[in-house]
């Protein structure tokens, strides 16, 4: 099996994954961080978002051995002020899709620390929360830092 080393939440780990596995496959079955949930498995959701080097990546339809920047996982957002926001907002309903939520969030106010509900409304675009909770993720997103 192919040797793959990933920089993940500032951490280094040399794995062997498959060439065909996916980053959300490798981060949950190989590396252990089951944050990152799987739900369409075709980049249709956004609940596997990570950020590579900051950027919104959908992992389940990224090949593992095609990344070679550092890769943020819900776990590395620990202590990011999204994960209060989202709470107080009560923006979580069943969970599943919170993940990849801030993941994505947090991307937008690294960027834009004062987005609009415009700017949410676009940069979120690609997560789908099943339960409906889209007016909640926004008034998280919007009093991230209150």
């Amino acid at each position: 099996m192919p040797e793959l080393s990933l920089t993940v939440n500032e951490h280094r780990y040399e794995v062997e994954a498959p060439i065909e596995m996916s980053l959300a496959h490798v981060l949950r079955e190989v590396v252990g961080l089951t944050g990152t949930k799987i739900a369409c498995n075709e980049g249709h959701c956004g609940a596997c978002t990570v950020q590579v080097d900051g950027m919104p990546t959908l992992s389940c339809i990224t090949l593992a051995h095609t990344v070679s920047g550092e890769i943020t996982t819900i776990e590395g957002l620990r202590d990011h002020p999204l994960i209060d926001a989202f709470v107080r907002a009560d923006a979580v309903q069943c969970g599943f899709c919170t993940p990849g939520q801030v993941v994505s969030a947090a991307a937008l106010v690294a960027a834009n620390p004062s987005p609009t509900i415009d700017d949410i409304r676009h940069t979120m675009a690609g997560n789908i929360c099943r339960c409906g909770t889209y007016p909640r993720i926004e008034e998280a997103i919007l009093h991230w830092r209150d």
